[in-house]
């Protein structure tokens, strides 16, 4: 199919004036057919891709390759490109946008604004994993920061407008580093100056650095690298630049906690594997020990600060630091199974923390509280629910037969094998993790019934169309990971084998 990127990224977007031909409250049926046709169209893109790269194992090896001249005088193109990292973020991308859809199925205040906004977040995500030219993945990133920020800020809890500008401002600030940075690789890359990431990919493979002038005494790459990884880090987000989350995680309306948690944490690790690593393995080389302490810290510290938690919602933003630490520690090891295991987990990840917080919307809306110790006993009211949620519960502990286990595992064993003790100390972290699982749900669904919630509704259709899917998929993966794992194997196994001697 012609052009089947473009078509991907840009079908969100051309339901956006429709919305304003339409009742407004045909909004959701406008954003439920976008996202549901755009997932459709890019059914051939995952069919006809191909896993074996035809034999090159090369991280500069990128298929359906879409290019013309945009801006010639600044030597801009408009570029996009799959490889198999990019292909299972955009996979991500398309079914979280169906299950947000359904989840913001209840949204009644200014619906057009509303779906507009996030029909023009969707298409700026997946620009995002397609984009192989520095300023148009620039582009992308920064016009995701609008629709978020009024997506809490006008959508979201009572402290949405502290919780949206501060979102805002910590991830403008990442960007103007990373703004910074893609001007400086463009004038000092290898050869010619360009902002075309396969060159450049081609061109360090080849031999090539990037010689500039040292800065405050500081080699210029590793100023460079340290500018784009204040600006990825700011997204997953890593100690000591989380603290944005838990706010907009909590302000923020289900849905959008669904995108947050389950796509825009998942860029971060996505900008180090697409620019950091593979266009400066030296100064990664150099990096990698502090990058081992930081996942360790996120890993344990997440995993306490949700275990103190009393809102549900801020426990599993929690949670989500201390997983995206797991990432962190399996692309730090470079090991074929630790970035195998990385990437299958950025994928795991956005499902099952999708279903956390599916999940807490659905409590939330008939209780209209979070408060873990404000429930008790409702899974003999609402026992389809309760079984629902302990699939989600176990699979983001890691229960084996799960796709939380696979990619786990897989993190593990790989990094095991060239940092023993950091290793060790992260697993305190799964441990901590079954702790404040485990906890929450005995108090939620188990004991005397509260009398509160002797009448609570169950889970209804349109909640259980959103959340099931998930559950498929988390099952699927776990009995079957290698299905996901076979997309992105061999470039990463060439991406390890760069670092691992």
């Amino acid at each position: 199919m012609s052009h089947i990127l473009s078509w991907i990224i840009f079908i969100p977007l051309l339901g956006v004036p429709i919305l304003f031909f339409l009742p407004r409250e045909k909004g959701k049926w406008v954003a439920l057919v976008a996202t549901i046709i755009d997932f459709i169209v890019a059914i051939p893109l995952f069919l006809e891709y191909d896993k074996s790269l035809k034999g090159v194992t090369k991280l500069s090896e990128f298929q359906f390759i879409e290019q013309f001249q945009w801006i010639p005088s600044l030597g801009v193109d408009y570029l996009l490109g799959v490889d198999g990292i990019s292909i299972s973020m955009i996979l991500l991308t398309l079914i979280i946008g169906v299950v947000a859809v359904l989840a913001s199925w209840n949204i009644n205040k200014y619906e057009r604004g509303y779906f507009s906004m996030f029909l023009l977040l969707q298409s700026a995500m997946l620009g995002v994993f397609m984009a192989l030219d520095l300023i148009l993945f620039y582009l992308f990133w920064e016009v995701m920061l609008f629709p978020m920020y009024f997506l809490i800020g006008v959508w979201g809890g009572p402290r949405r407008v502290y919780a949206a500008i501060k979102f805002f401002l910590y991830t403008l600030l990442g960007s103007i580093g990373m703004l910074l940075a893609i001007l400086g690789m463009w004038y000092f890359a290898p050869g010619d100056s360009t902002f075309n990431m396969i060159e450049m990919l081609q061109r360090v493979q080849a031999g090539g650095t990037f010689n500039g002038p040292l800065i405050f005494g500081m080699e210029f790459v590793k100023v460079i690298f340290i500018a784009l990884f204040i600006g990825f880090a700011i997204k997953v987000p890593i100690f000591p630049f989380h603290t944005w989350l838990p706010d907009a995680h909590v302000e923020a309306p289900t849905a959008i906690s669904v995108i947050l948690a389950g796509v825009l944490l998942k860029m971060g690790t996505y900008g180090f594997l697409r620019l950091n690593f593979p266009l400066f393995p030296e100064t990664f080389e150099w990096f990698r020990d502090f990058l081992v302490a930081l996942a360790v810290i996120n890993i344990i510290y997440g995993a306490l600060c949700a275990l103190a938690q009393r809102d549900l919602k801020k426990m599993v933003a929690y949670s989500s630091i201390s997983h995206m630490g797991f990432v962190l520690l399996g692309l730090a090891a470079a090991t074929p199974q630790g970035v195998n295991g990385a990437v299958l987990q950025m994928f795991n990840h956005g499902t099952i923390t999708a279903m956390l917080f599916l999940l807490v919307g659905v409590i939330y809306d008939r209780a209209h509280h979070r408060n873990i110790d404000g429930f008790g006993g409702i899974a003999s009211v609402t026992p389809v629910y309760a079984t629902i949620t302990s699939i989600a519960y176990m699979a983001a502990i890691g229960l084996p037969g799960l796709s939380g286990f696979i990619s786990e595992l897989l993190i593990l064993t790989g990094s095991f094998k060239v940092y023993q003790v950091p290793t060790i100390l992260s697993g305190l972290g799964i441990i901590f993790g079954a702790g404040y699982m485990l906890y929450a749900y005995q108090r939620i669904f188990f004991g005397p019934v509260n009398e509160k919630y002797k009448d609570l509704l169950e889970i209804n259709r349109v909640e259980l169309f959103s959340v099931v899917p998930l559950v498929i998929i988390v099952v699927f993966l776990g009995i079957f990971p290698n299905t996901l794992i076979e997309f992105f194997e061999v470039s990463l196994n060439h991406y390890s084998s760069i670092f691992v001697k």
